[in-house]
């Protein structure tokens, strides 16, 4: 861990790079959010201005430090996390500390982990719980997370196989007309996830794994009658299941497995969304022993910074 002594902060030469970024980019936000001054006298940083705000500063670098130091690429959106972030996040009535640097798995950009206090929270449902709803907005990591927390599991040989489905094409899932075989119908609508898989295993070691069946695609329509035993299930874009469609699916979970549902229900695409299964299940189920919830907010998105005021634009919009 990077020694703090003063207002200086001793790192080697290779983290004081990646510390301050492209074009000292993240040295700049951090300066801005602080109102400090850090210069790089060689072998690590001076940080100066008001005691305070010499402190929350420090906290930062050192915590950049920390990520560069786990193989984590840094990246202007951890900064983001990092400047903005509480001490402790707060899941189901209890503190957590909020540990930036909780790796999950190492992926082939280097390694995954929270990059936000309510993506901490997510993980933190995701571990203690076999039953996940996971909700927020495109880019705010519920799908990302899931994936990469389910490969983790398989990994590690905690369970045997990841299975993917979503609604695909409707909440019908009317695929017969579409060409091809079923992977072929399905797939254009995970490419999410497929992408996401992609930046974790690499093209090849998936291409391997899909082969042998570890990691198994299917709408919903196919899970009918299965009995999922020893699987991580990730249903994506739940939003626009219908309730029969929700009770079927979570009634698929055998010994053994887990199952994360991820979904924004400012998105049903259902003709009625009061049909929505996911909005239904959450509800339902809420004080239900063995299930988690994880809420994701425009603060939690992990795309471009603009992203997040255009969801915050929407929200309040529809709020108002």
């Amino acid at each position: 861990m990077a020694a703090v002594k003063d207002d200086f902060i001793s790192l080697a030469d290779p983290c004081v790079l990646a510390v301050v970024g492209p074009a000292e980019r993240y040295l700049a936000m951090i300066e801005g959010a602080f109102k400090v001054l850090v210069e790089m006298p060689g072998g690590g940083l001076i940080v100066s201005g008001d005691a305070r705000a010499r402190q929350k500063a420090k906290a930062v670098i050192i915590a950049l430090a920390d990520m560069y130091d786990q193989g984590i690429d840094i990246s202007e959106v951890d900064v983001r996390g990092l400047i903005n972030q509480p001490a402790v996040i707060e899941t189901a009535g209890q503190s957590v500390p909020f540990d930036q640097r909780n790796t999950i798995v190492m992926g082939r950009r280097g390694a995954i982990a929270a990059k936000t206090p309510g993506q901490a929270a997510y993980l933190h449902e995701l571990g203690n719980n076999d039953l996940v709803f996971a909700l927020g907005p495109a880019g705010s990591g519920k799908t990302f997370l899931a994936v990469a927390h389910g490969v983790s599991l398989l990994l590690k040989g905690a369970v045997d196989k990841l299975i993917i489905t979503r609604p695909a094409v409707e909440a019908g899932e009317r695929l017969g007309f579409l060409p091809g075989d079923l992977n072929e119908k399905i797939d254009p609508y995970l490419t999410p996830i497929w992408g996401a898989l992609d930046d974790i295993l690499g093209a090849q070691a998936l291409a391997k794994r899909r082969e042998s069946r570890e990691i198994e695609v299917a709408p919903l329509a196919y899970m009918r009658g299965r009995t999922l035993s020893y699987a991580y299930v990730i249903i994506d874009e739940a939003q626009n299941t219908t309730r029969m469609q929700m009770k079927m699916i979570l009634t698929r979970l055998g010994e053994g497995s887990k199952m994360v549902v991820t979904g924004d229900p400012s998105q049903i695409d259902l003709p009625n969304r009061g049909d929505s299964g996911l909005v239904h299940a959450v509800h339902l189920l809420d004080k239900v022993k063995g299930v988690g919830k994880a809420e994701l907010h425009a603060e939690d998105i992990v795309r471009h910074e603009l992203v997040a005021r255009i969801v915050r634009a929407y929200d309040n919009e529809f709020k108002s």
